[in-house]
């Protein structure tokens, strides 16, 4: 009897992914517990093995199509066996390969059938807006999101398709003259050909869910960033002093570390920055769960996420830093650590950068932004044993921070006053 290749639940709240790559393809052989298919869930991608040896009889779900957790994704057998019925056991996912092989014909010009009333079904914000801007009918589009919802990569899709339309002469022809009259430019010599179109970068899985994510966060709430900037002295000399012995645990002690201890106990001071938005209410979270932007390179960010920061020690803190960055790197994380995260720190001040403006991460309250650490001379107050103040000049590390937050949950003086608490940790930083 065949086997079924069911999509699992890869996490405690992941009820879909997407199949990014078919590892092996149908009439292929493969061993029990080989891997089958890559799927990615929230830019995490997870190999799924086989459930048994023989060979692939039939592959339900093309590449890219995101589906729900209990998907009939493939079938293992062997030749001969009969295969079920992909709408039988999945409704809506049609085969690939009856996909492939049976292209519907296109109609006549004349005798294109009318689209029928349909329940859209859930229509997210991404699409919604797209279909507003190009004038979109979306019962003309195929929707091949789970139980046939539309997608962001749907409407893409049926733009690209779209002849272009014929190109008009503006009214205002004078005001277009060609480039080598209005730059002084010279133009391309006389027959020459057009030039080639630009390359055209295909999106991955983590690019198309790292440009949803930060539509969805802009479309749905109030985006205001404050910032400030911290004198680091304390904590430099903290490090310096300690990071030797934090090597000898195995430890890479970072600056990031020291931000995330100060987040803890800024989200403890004003815990109303540790809470999401619902229609019922503001829902403070009990448990501070810090979200960690990694770099992935050329392929974006991704946020894992440290589980109970606020019960672990300086210590703890840079381990799970470590360990959670260099499995990110490696492409080596679970589903469930970029998950449910109530708070997120981007320190993109490895880079260069200064100060930024973050997108919050959904359905969180705000994010905070770490800049690069500068040595600047800024103006310092001192005063002498009798109480008079002198000021001065001085060389001292500088950071700038920026919190961004959701401007339903939170009014400028609150974010003030969890920002401050944050400088106030760091300046005030223990031996």
């Amino acid at each position: 009897m065949p086997a079924k290749v069911i999509m699992p639940q890869l996490g405690e709240s992941v009820v879909e992914g997407t199949v990014t790559r078919w590892l092996k393809r149908e009439g292929d052989s493969i061993e029990e517990f080989e891997a089958l298919l890559e799927v990615n869930t929230d830019k995490v991608d997870t190999e799924i093995p086989a459930p048994a040896s023989g060979r692939v009889l039939r592959l339900y779900v093309t590449e890219g199509t995101t589906v729900r957790a209990g998907t009939l994704l493939a079938v293992i057998g062997q030749p001969g066996e009969a295969i079920p019925d992909a709408e039988a056991e999945s409704p809506g996912v049609a085969p690939m390969a009856a996909a492939a092989a049976a292209p519907a014909p296109s109609p006549e010009p004349d005798t294109i059938a009318q689209p029928a009333q349909v329940d859209l079904g859930f229509i997210s914000p991404v699409v919604a807006r797209l279909a507003r801007e190009h004038n979109l009918d979306l019962r003309q589009i195929r929707g091949t999101g789970a139980g046939g919802r539309i997608t962001k990569k749907d409407v893409l899709s049926h733009l690209e398709s779209r002849p272009a339309a014929p190109w008009e002469s503006p009214s205002l022809g004078e005001l277009f003259r060609p480039t080598e009259e209005v730059f002084g430019v010279a133009g391309a010599a006389p027959g020459a050909s057009a030039p080639a179109a630009g390359e055209l970068v295909q999106l991955d899985a983590v690019r198309r869910a790292i440009a949803e994510h930060m539509l969805r966060s802009k479309a749905t709430s109030p985006h205001v960033t404050t910032v400030m900037e911290a004198d680091m002295r304390r904590v430099v000399a903290h490090r310096l002093a300690h990071r030797e012995a934090f090597a000898r645990e195995g430890v890479n002690l970072t600056y990031t570390a020291y931000f995330a201890a100060a987040c803890v106990a800024a989200l403890r001071a004003v815990p109303l920055v540790n809470a999401s938005w619902t229609d019922e209410g503001i829902r403070l979270h009990p448990r501070i769960h810090l979200g960690i932007a990694v770099s992935l390179g050329e392929q974006g960010l991704i946020v894992p996420v440290i589980k109970d920061a606020g019960q672990k020690s300086l210590l703890g803190l840079a381990q799970a830093l470590g360990d959670l960055a260099g499995r990110a790197r490696a492409r080596k994380l679970q589903p469930d650590e970029v998950q449910g995260g109530t708070f997120t720190i981007t320190n993109h001040g490895v880079s260069g950068s200064l100060f930024a403006t973050p997108i919050i991460h959904q359905p969180q309250t705000g994010i905070l932004g770490v800049g690069a650490l500068q040595k600047r001379v800024v103006a310092v107050e001192s005063r002498d044993a009798s109480g008079a103040v002198t000021d001065s000049i001085a060389i001292r590390p500088m950071v700038y921070l920026t919190l961004t937050f959701d401007h339903r949950i939170l009014d400028g003086a609150l974010a003030d006053a969890f920002l401050g608490k944050v400088v106030e940790t760091l300046q005030g930083w223990g031996p």
